[in-house]
């Protein structure tokens, strides 16, 4: 295996999003040059604890929040300008000024008005039976018109004002059209306020956009160390997830090549992101949710509610099924376990090992949305433990049913545990591992 101190590497969620992905960006981060975002949009929310404040990012790749370290935003990202401007005034309002450390792709597309009301639009008109539940942050019909393509707008189509104004115009009375059929409303789109919206950002992203692709070749060839960040889990993805309770892109490993622009073979070193419990967010199958107390107390502990919509999270017990598909997927090298401090305190912790059905048990996850709805969860309690572990800086001094609960997961998904976060904080981070372990290195660095 390549050495992990010059290894490019993929940080990807295990489950359906929320993971805490941004956490483990930021911890690794100080030893790459470049953190790339390669797919999805708005609709991720990653949260990074450090120094007393907090951020959520939702666009903005988290690296940047440390010196030295640029940001490159993909072209298989969807692009919301609006919300990208909004964040980098953020920042800047917060002390990080977002300069020269940050890359937009020209070949992205771009999330625009029509597509936040499509996205709301469809959900309602969906009824209960069939809403997905989106972010409504009009990921799904911005992806969609991508590969319509005759309907998309790209980040370079930006930077052509003359003739921007003419695909808009044509783009927003077929929108109108459409709309008028399908909901009965249009919102009362307007293509010179599109227009005028889009010119706008434009001219403030201008310094900011490049052909990525070839920046990140360069990198590679200067010997530069990449860290590629996923936005959303791989329970997500269109084509191996859930489906259709899914986003719109190809969130696993999978993904980076297409929405990056470098060969398959770039990235050495996988790490999966998951909690010590599982949770999701909108609509969908979920084995291992619990409607009850238990959940309620995981979700308040957890302060389990959306970043990006702030909707309450479903909370359930860790779901070693589900986990281990993805593992096998992504090529998981080494495990994140997040949120281990949430789980204090209860006298007996689950793990979900098998799915039940009425012919069989299963320890693979259906294809099938309506499939995986059935099946009843085998629940696997092993001792809790009690104690505030926000402190312990070392897995040896972990209580030993903590330990015995990590070392059951790892039986159970196939990947060893190096990392167990024990608060929102860098400094709330215990770290492991051998010397192929691209987590153990971020022990030196997790106090900056």
């Amino acid at each position: 295996m390549s050495d992990p101190q010059r290894a490019h590497t993929a940080v990807t969620g295990l489950c359906w999003g929320d993971e805490g992905k941004g956490k483990i960006v930021d911890l690794l981060s100080p030893r790459f040059d470049v953190v790339v975002r390669y797919n999805g949009g708005a609709n991720a929310g990653h949260t990074v604890c450090t120094g007393g404040q907090t951020f959520a990012l939702h666009l903005v790749p988290s690296g940047v929040l440390h010196w030295g370290v640029t940001g490159v935003i993909g072209p298989g990202v969807v692009l919301d300008p609006v919300e990208l401007l909004s964040e980098i005034d953020m920042l800047a309002g917060r002390g990080i000024d977002i300069g020269d450390n940050l890359r937009i792709s020209a070949r992205a597309h771009v999330v625009t008005d029509y597509h936040l009301l499509e996205d709301r639009l469809a959900e309602q008109a969906a009824g209960d039976r069939d809403r997905i539940g989106t972010t409504a942050r009009g990921i799904g019909p911005c992806y969609a018109d991508k590969m319509r393509r005759n309907t998309a707008i790209r980040v370079c189509d930006l930077l052509d004002t003359r003739a921007l104004a003419d695909r808009v115009a044509r783009i927003v009375e077929l929108k109108r059209k459409t709309f008028q059929a399908l909901y009965a409303q249009d919102g009362d789109l307007n293509a010179e306020a599109v227009t005028a919206r889009l010119t706008d950002c434009a001219d403030r992203l201008r310094p900011f956009v490049c052909d990525t692709t070839a920046y990140l070749h360069h990198a590679i060839a200067s010997g530069r160390r990449l860290l590629f960040e996923g936005a959303n889990g791989m329970l997500l993805d269109v084509d191996h997830g859930t489906f259709p309770y899914v986003t719109s892109s190809s969130t696993g490993p999978w993904g980076i090549s297409a929405g990056a622009g470098v060969p398959p073979q770039t990235v050495q070193h996988y790490v999966g992101v998951t909690k010590a419990y599982t949770t999701r967010v909108g609509g969908g199958p979920f084995p291992s949710e619990l409607t009850n107390v238990i959940g309620d107390r995981i979700r308040e502990r957890g302060r389990e509610y959306g970043t990006t919509t702030g909707r309450p999270r479903r909370c359930g017990w860790f779901d070693a099924v589900a986990v281990r598909y993805a593992v096998q997927l992504g090529g998981i090298t080494e495990i994140a376990l997040m949120h281990l401090d949430t789980l204090s305190g209860f006298d007996r912790v689950g793990i979900c090992t098998v799915y039940r059905s009425a012919d069989q048990n299963t320890r693979e996850l259906p294809p099938d949305a309506a499939t995986l709805e059935r099946v009843e969860p085998v629940i696997e309690m092993l001792p809790g433990w009690t104690g505030d572990l926000s402190g312990i800086q070392r897995f040896e001094d972990l209580p030993l049913p903590t330990a015995r609960y990590i070392e059951r997961i790892q039986e159970l998904v196939g990947a060893p545990v190096n990392l167990a976060s024990v608060g929102p904080d860098r400094l709330q981070t215990i770290v492991r591992g051998g010397p192929n372990s691209v987590l153990a290195s971020a022990l030196e660095r997790r106090t900056r």
